[in-house]
Parts: structure tokens; C-alpha cells; sequence
């Protein structure tokens, strides 16, 4: 299905409005200028100019036309983070079931979860192929699909990977339950327990859990909000400490948001060979950036197979099916054995309609439309956050992904207002969730992906009431 005309009209203008064509307080072309100027509809027109209006670029003035809105004060992003610098213990597993669970609760507004928004087309194209998957007499589906996976797939996998600069094997990627399984098992592959793992801070609860669960330690590396974990920091700390490997989440990590710039990828593959680390390289959503390409993978400059990347459709498409993979170079056979001991093999029936559709399905077409659809949910949740929460909150202006990270001002308490919140069926991620610690208590994560409604708008607007409530 082709992009909607209006669509291309309004990413038109809003490129114009960005290149500085219109200047905030500018008077737009008239409905009936742009219907005469583009040879369309008004109707088209006035859903183009409805686009920007959802995404609080231009706004309406009563019998005077549209105009570029005049900026409001967007809040900085948070500062660099300073976390321990010591190893220790990872202590969330008790308060992270307590929030996932939560998060389940019927009739609840979700802010809370890292899900994407599972209601475009594309979702129930690929449930279209998993019925017909099902229905297809030649899919052995009574049998494992034993480590690796299926091939099909791999392959599939393997031509996408050109996109983020990585030359990889089908042979040398495992199919795995979800990129957590992977991450688990690269984990295991690189470390064991008692070992010490450095990672960005704050850092997603999912690889803290990981951690904790296997025994091994965590050393939380200062991390930008923008360009990521220091690299001085990181040096000094395998000079300091016995770290086994490194976990980072360069591509619009969560839940900062950041993207590493490609100098500062370079350098960290070759700091890595320094000292002869592995890197666990999560990459889930690096195919979800705003800008014109799709932003390295670290795994592109290894040379040596000491990057073990990991990924999934679960922040793209379907997070119920389950279906992730690891190319974890050097560390293939190991991951393979692995990967059969603890659970056997992945679902056979996901593995074959995700191949059929990352083939035939129009993925790229599905992912532009959510790229261009969170960019401006991100706008939006910005001018939401800093029209209703108190002077000296800061929010993070992710440029790929679906999450913000807020600081909350003076002395909040995230965990009081995660269950203020909770009490009036709104769900948020408290901060101390993402840090070995549970520091970040005036913290919290706000997933921006789904459709903004009224009901949604109206959510942040009381959670800034609650907060100012609690201050």
C-alpha cells in the first residue's frame, strides 16, 4: 500500500518549516493556495495540516489560516549520569515483577511497558502469514527447528544486516525466544558467575535481571544522555576492575535514547581489542531511527568476532512471537550449545511467517511509517511534559526508539508517584528499576509509542498534577 498522499504532503512542509523556509509565528499557504499549488483535495490538504497540528507544529487561528507555532520552552535533558564506580550486586528482580505485573492490569494507560504500537497494518499482515504458515502442509511443524533456526530466516537476517553495516553470515546467526534469551546467552557465553559486566547507566532492567540471575556483577559506566557511556570512564574501569565483557545499547538505548556517534563506535571496538573484551552489542531498535539511514552497528568495525550482536522483532513488529537472534562471531559454537540446553529450540511456525514477511511483507515500508509516526510522538510528548510538569524537569529528545527518559525536579520520588499513578490507572516506569542500585529515584520512563489521544494527553496532564502534589 502506497504512503497516504497527505502524509507526503505534510513531511513536505515539515522539512520546509526544519530548512527554515517558515519561521515560527509564519502564516502557511491557504488551503486553497496548496490545493491549486499540489493539484489536490482539500480534504488532503486539511489532513496534512492535521498531521502537523497532532504533532504541535503549526497551529489553527480562528479566520486567519494555519501558522508555524511559536516554540514552547522545551525542557534540557538530563546530565550525564554518576553511578558508583564500584561493582556490586544487582538487587532489582523483586522490584521489577512488581511493575511488570502491574503493567498488565486491565484498563490501565500505558506508559509503563516498552511495547510498540501493535495497531498498524503491518501487525496483522504478518498474523495473516502466521495463519497461513499454520495452514501449510510443508512446514514441519511437529519438529524442532533445532539450533541455529531456521535457515530461511538466518538469511533474511543476514541481508538486513547490510543496512547497519555488517557483512554477516547466515550461518552464523542463532535464532533465539526474544533478544533477552540472547542477551542471556551471550552472558553466559562470555562470563561466569561472580564475573563483573560493565554496562551504560541507567540501563534496561532486562539486562540487570539478566545479571542478577546468573550470579555476575554489574559496573555502571557514566553515560550521556545523547552520545552515550564515557569512554574514558569505561578505559579507566577495565584498568581498575577484572571486567569479563561489556553490554551496551548503542542504537537509541533504553532508556536514555541515546545513539552513539560512529567515532565514538570506532574507538570503543578498538578499546575493546586493547584489552581483549567482548562486547554484547544490543541493537533492538536500532531500525527504528528518525534520520535518513539506519546508524552503524559496533559489530561493523569487529574484525576479530569479539561482538556479539543481538536483536529481535519485538520493538519493530510482534513482541508475542517471541522471535530474536544473536551473531555472536567467536562465540558461535559456544551460543549454539547453549542455546539447545536451556531451551531446545525456538517456536518453529513465528520463525517461518517472521521469514516470509521480513521477504515479502513491505517491513521497510511498515518501518518508515512508525519511524515518521514516533518522531512525532516524541514532539508531542515533550510539549505534554513541559506544559504540565513542574519548573526543573528534564527530558531526554530521543532520535530513534519510542522512550523518554524525565527527570523529576528537587526531591521527587518516582516510586511515590509510580503508585499515585497506579491508583488512577496510569502506568510509568520508576527509575530505580535501571540501575544495579535502584538509583534514579527521581527518575522515571515514559514509552511515547502508542496513537496520542485525548485520554492519553489527559493522563500526563494529571500525572503532572500528582507530581507538583508530591513536591
Amino acid at each position: 500500500m502506497p504512503e497516504k498522499l497527505y502524509a507526503k504532503i505534510s513531511d513536505g512542509i515539515r522539512e520546509q518549516i526544519g530548512q527554515g523556509l517558515y519561521h515560527p509565528g509564519d502564516r502557511l499557504p491557504s488551503v486553497r493556495h496548496q490545493c491549486r499549488q499540489l493539484g489536490v483535495s482539500a480534504s488532503t490538504v486539511l489532513q496534512a495540516y492535521g498531521l502537523l497540528q497532532d504533532s504541535r507544529l503549526i497551529e489553527a487561528r480562528p479566520k486567519s489560516g494555519y501558522f508555524v507555532s511559536l516554540p514552547t520552552q522545551i525542557p534540557l535533558p538530563p546530565a550525564m549520569s554518576k553511578p558508583a564506580p564500584t561493582p556490586s550486586k544487582v538487587t532489582v528482580s523483586e522490584l521489577v515483577m512488581e511493575v511488570v505485573q502491574a503493567i498488565e492490569a486491565p484498563r490501565m494507560i500505558q506508559f509503563g511497558a516498552a511495547l510498540p504500537n501493535t495497531s498498524a497494518p503491518a501487525i496483522r499482515r504478518l498474523h495473516q502469514m502466521l495463519a497461513q504458515a499454520a495452514r501449510n502442509p510443508r512446514n514441519r511443524t511437529t519438529r524442532y527447528a533445532f539450533p541455529p533456526g531456521d535457515p530461511k530466516l538466518r538469511l533474511q537476517i543476514a541481508r538486513r544486516a547490510v543496512d547497519s553495516g555488517c557483512a554477516l553470515s547466515p550461518d552464523n546467526i542463532v535464532i533465539t525466544n526474544g533478544c533477552q534469551e540472547a542477551l542471556v546467552l551471550c552472558l553466559r557465553a562470555v562470563a561466569q558467575p561472580g564475573d563483573t559486566i560493565a554496562i551504560e547507566s541507567p540501563s534496561f532492567y532486562g539486562v540487570l535481571q539478566a545479571i542478577e540471575s546468573l550470579g555476575m556483577k554489574a559496573l555502571e559506566i557514566p553515560t550521556h544522555p545523547e552520545t552515550g557511556v564515557s569512554l574514558e570512564a569505561l578505559q579507566l574501569a577495565f584498568e581498575q576492575w577484572p571486567v569479563k565483557a561489556c553490554l551496551l545499547t548503542p542504537a537509541y538505548s533504553n532508556p536514555l535514547g541515546y545513539c552513539m556517534p560512529d567515532e565514538k563506535k570506532e574507538a570503543l571496538i578498538r578499546l575493546l581489542e586493547k584489552y581483549d573484551l567482548p562486547l554484547i552489542e544490543d541493537d533492538i531498535y536500532g531500525e527504528l531511527g528518525y534520520g535518513p539511514s539506519r546508524p552503524r552497528a559496533i559489530k561493523s568495525w569487529d574484525n576479530d568476532g569479539r561482538v556479539l550482536l543481538c536483536s529481535s522483532i519485538s520493538k519493530t513488529l510482534e513482541p508475542g512471537l517471541r522471535v530474536g537472534w544473536t551473531s555472536p562471531g567467536r562465540y558461535f559454537r559456544k551460543i549454539e550449545h547453549l542455546k539447545l540446553v536451556t531451551s531446545m529450540a525456538t517456536a518453529t511456525l513465528p520463525q517461518i511467517a517472521v521469514a516470509d514477511y521480513l521477504e515479502n511483507g513491505g517491513y521497510d515500508r511498515h518501518l518508515r511509517t512508525m519511524r515518521s509516526q514516533y518522531r512525532q510522538n516524541r514532539d508531542i510528548c515533550i510539549d505534554l511534559i513541559s506544559r504540565y510538569f513542574p519548573e526543573g524537569t528534564r527530558i531526554t529528545r530521543p532520535e530513534g526508539g519510542f522512550l523518554a527518559w524525565v527527570e523529576l525536579p528537587g526531591k521527587a520520588d518516582a516510586m511515590k508517584l509510580y503508585r499515585l499513578a497506579m491508583e488512577q490507572r496510569i502506568s510509568i516506569t520508576p527509575g530505580p528499576l535501571f540501575s544495579a542500585k535502584q538509583k534514579y529515584r527521581n527518575y522515571i520512563r515514559i514509552n511515547y509509542a502508542p496513537a496520542w489521544s485525548t485520554e492519553r494527553e489527559q493522563a500526563i496532564e494529571k500525572l503532572g498534577k500528582l507530581l507538583i502534589g508530591t513536591l
